[in-house]
């Protein structure tokens, strides 16, 4: 199955200061705040949704393409994800704009001070999925980026008939209600946390059983952190407990780790229930290590793992056998 992936690319620089935030600002100065913080490490990690995504595709067989506005400073990242079987093709390079850029600061209590730079995520709107008439994908995953980009994405596919995954996640917020319901309208699935599914709520006035009556052939799936995940079909519901990790380091990513174990599953045509368990493995093995790409194990190690707590009937042998 071709999977095409929009979505943000970015660059994420974490920082530690070694003290208190709260005790260098002047309540009887506010309004005047001039601070600079000494930190004591920094690094520089890979990001952004889509790449995410791509990235735990990949590492399970599969040759997912990137399909996103990218900075001039890329090109390491570039080569990074085709060394891990990831599709850059359709990374657009922006000329004199640097790659999305999530810079922040923690302090010793875990308070934040944090900056976004979209960059050439600004411009994501000038990929057209119609460039893609004559090599169509199987499914396109819309996932966070420029909201006027993924509402044009939408368009596009309901224009062209391309089958399509809508998570709109941390944009919900920058969409309309009307824009929302269009999305989840045409999608072959929606994907969110249970907080975002409670925005969605609000802004479309949808709960679960109404997206459904709307969109009959849809299914829902509604990640909940630490207590699993919850998919949801026109007949049937499914919990998917989450797989105990033997260590947590680093939460960031897991969503986007759960994306990509899921729609492996989904491209071997594998069941719900099937689909949203080696989502939840993809998960904890993000979970284990630092980053959103931090993690790494073949598709061989992947099934042991998921043989030691589930029963998968065999189904997961065709990841083996294309090794």
């Amino acid at each position: 199955m071709k999977i095409l992936l929009t979505g943000s690319v970015a660059y994420d620089y974490l920082m530690k200061f070694p003290g208190y935030f709260r005790d260098h600002f002047l309540p009887e100065r506010l309004d005047s705040i001039s601070l600079s913080f000494l930190v004591e490490s920094m690094v520089r990690l890979r990001g952004g949704i889509a790449p995410n995504i791509a990235y735990t595709l990949a590492l399970l067989g599969e040759k997912p393409q990137l399909w996103a506005a990218v900075g001039e400073d890329f090109e390491e990242y570039r080569a990074w994800l085709e060394s891990k079987g990831v599709d850059t093709s359709g990374a657009r390079v922006i000329p004199e704009v640097y790659t999305a850029s999530f810079f922040v600061n923690t302090d010793r209590a875990n308070a934040q001070i944090a900056s976004f730079y979209p960059g050439a995520m600004a411009y994501a709107s000038q990929l057209t999925l119609h460039a893609l008439e004559h090599d169509r994908p199987d499914v396109v995953v819309i996932s966070p980026n420029d909201p006027g980009a993924m509402n044009q994405y939408v368009d596009e596919c309901q224009e062209m008939g391309l089958p399509y995954f809508y998570d709109p996640s941390q944009q919900i917020v920058r969409l309309t209600g009307d824009g929302l319901q269009k999305g989840i309208r045409g999608a072959r699935a929606l994907f969110c946390n249970d907080y975002e599914f409670a925005l969605i709520e609000k802004a479309t006035g949808w709960n679960a059983k109404a997206i459904l009556e709307v969109n009959p052939e849809a299914f829902l799936v509604i990640t909940q952190g630490e207590h699993g995940a919850d998919i949801f079909t026109q007949d049937e519901q499914f919990h998917i407990p989450i797989v105990p990790a033997e260590q947590i380091v680093d939460p960031t990513g897991v969503g986007d780790a759960f994306r990509g174990g899921f729609l492996t599953g989904y491209s071997h045509d594998l069941d719900m229930l099937t689909c949203g368990r080696m989502g939840a493995l993809a998960a904890t093995y993000c979970l284990e290590q630092r980053g959103p790409q931090g993690h790494h194990y073949s598709p061989a190690e992947f099934v042991n793992r998921y043989r030691s707590i589930f029963d998968d009937q065999n189904k997961l042998q065709g990841l083996i056998t294309r090794e």
